[in-house]
């Protein structure tokens, strides 16, 4: 029998956290199933179109707290004892409790690494309480990791810092090609305009109100022929309904809700330039997607987006905190008088990987001899696991 790969993402439905997990299983069912039997611990078997993978269906855990926690905690040690994996990778940011060979954590959450303002807290509940809680969950049981793994340096540097984990592997997102296959519906006069967009969940940390703000400078001083495309419309939330009460007014925003991957996609061939001026990111996957379009974009000047950028020449950086400041930002790019300032990728320290290819060698190639250390009758590195679990 081949050894086994476990992944566990049953609280993934959706976004960008499920397209990171189904594109982790794409690269295990196209160069590894040869040397791993591959399993998945998902929320629905019909969120994923992979060949070659074991899928094990939860429906019922993302829809409680106290299931999500008894799943990681007991559940998943039951299931590792059964499966007898070589890896298990859980994806979304808890360590739990299992039996195997190689342990791996893949944490994306960045709620704990963000200075929330009180005004902010009551404006989104849900992002404050998961600040408190995150910390805690990254923190827990994340020293019986053989490896920690997070998307950019910055993060690196905070989960050293704060859970004095040295075993942190860098690893970047794999952006799959992507064709639109339904068009989003936009006015033909809509059309005429230079079109600015920025795709992003209604979360006080997305900036939205930097935007929306710098739209209202330049509708004062009569700047016209542009629109700006937000993917929020006012009813999501607390936060962005308070968005909607102050900038409701302004002509020049179009308020779409929330849309389909492909209609986002669809709105990457149709816009102009991509603003982002989102003060947080494990990753910034809108700015990954658009390069593809080789347009220009205004992102944010912080860590996480110099990092995200990487080699792209169409690019300015931005002042995330000044709304004036965006507002010449935009009506240059609009008169075509910006001079872009280009960006040029940082080598990264090891331990890094460039894609999910390059990742699973990582995690996989480090320990293989512990394989012929198992098959040949000696004490193998998860019975030592499973001692220090017990522990």
């Amino acid at each position: 029998m081949k050894p086994r790969i476990v992944l566990s993402g049953v609280n993934f439905v959706e976004g960008g956290p499920l397209a990171v997990f189904q594109d982790a299983l794409h690269s295990l069912s196209n160069s590894f199933l040869d040397r791993f039997d591959v399993t998945a611990l998902v929320h629905r078997r019909e969120l994923f179109d992979i060949p070659g993978i074991t899928f094990l269906e939860f429906p019922e855990i993302k829809g409680s707290w106290l299931r999500r926690l008894h799943f990681e905690y007991v559940r998943c040690r039951s299931i590792s004892r059964e499966l007898e994996p070589f890896l298990w990778l859980a994806m979304h940011d808890i360590t739990p409790n299992v039996s195997a060979q190689v342990r791996a954590v893949y944490c994306h959450n960045p709620a704990p690494f963000y200075r929330l303002s009180l005004n902010e807290a009551l404006l989104d509940r849900t992002f404050a309480l998961f600040q408190v809680l995150y910390r805690f969950f990254y923190a827990f049981n994340i020293s019986k990791n053989d490896f920690v793994i997070v998307q950019q340096d910055w993060i690196r540097d905070e989960f050293r810092r704060r859970y004095h984990v040295q075993n942190v592997v860098v690893a970047h997102p794999s952006i799959a090609p992507y064709i639109a296959k339904e068009a989003l519906p936009v006015a033909d006069e809509e059309q005429k305009d230079y079109i600015f967009f920025y795709p992003a969940l209604s979360r006080t940390f997305k900036n939205f109100e930097l935007l929306l703000g710098a739209a209202r400078l330049l509708e004062e001083q009569s700047v016209r022929g542009f629109t700006i495309h937000v993917t929020i419309d006012g009813t999501e939330n607390k936060y962005s309904a308070k968005l909607r009460q102050r900038f409701g007014d302004l002509k020049s925003i179009g308020w779409l809700g929330r849309q389909t991957r492909a209609c986002v996609e669809d709105l990457y061939l149709r816009a102009d330039c991509l603003v982002f001026p989102s003060k947080l990111e494990t990753w910034g996957m809108p700015i990954s997607e658009w390069k593809r379009t080789g347009k220009p974009m205004l992102v944010a000047d912080l860590p996480y987006a110099h990092e995200t950028v990487g080699d792209y020449e169409q690019v300015t950086f931005v002042n995330a905190y000044n709304e004036a400041a965006l507002a010449k930002n935009l009506v240059d790019m609009l008169r075509g008088n910006v001079r872009m300032a280009g960006s040029h990728a940082e080598p990264v320290a090891a331990p890094f990987a460039r894609d999910w290819q390059e990742l699973f060698e990582l995690l996989l190639q480090a320990h293989m001899t512990e394989l012929a250390v198992s098959s040949s009758g000696e004490t193998s590195r998860g019975a030592r696991n499973a001692e220090r679990d017990h522990a």
